[in-house]
């Protein structure tokens, strides 16, 4: 999903695009890197902010267990 921003009433397609969004009320976002780096919190929370979206969760694939790759954010 393409997800403008809306500023003094001009829209501006910045190309930011989210992973899945789930029932308009969840964002997921998808890695599969060695390590979750704060550029990638920072990228769900900016997702987040903009969609005015509460929940967020970041998930690594990359990972042994599932369970080690998930990140929940709230705002």
């Amino acid at each position: 999903m393409t997800l403008p921003i809306v500023y003094a009433e001009r829209q501006i397609d910045a190309g930011y695009r989210i992973d899945l969004l789930v029932e308009d009320c969840v964002i997921v976002e998808l890695k599969a890197v060695d390590k979750i780096k704060p550029l990638f919190e920072a990228q769900l929370l900016t997702y987040m902010k903009l969609a005015d979206i509460r929940l967020g969760y970041l998930l690594n694939f990359n990972v042994t267990r599932m369970k080690n790759g998930i990140k929940r954010m709230v705002l």
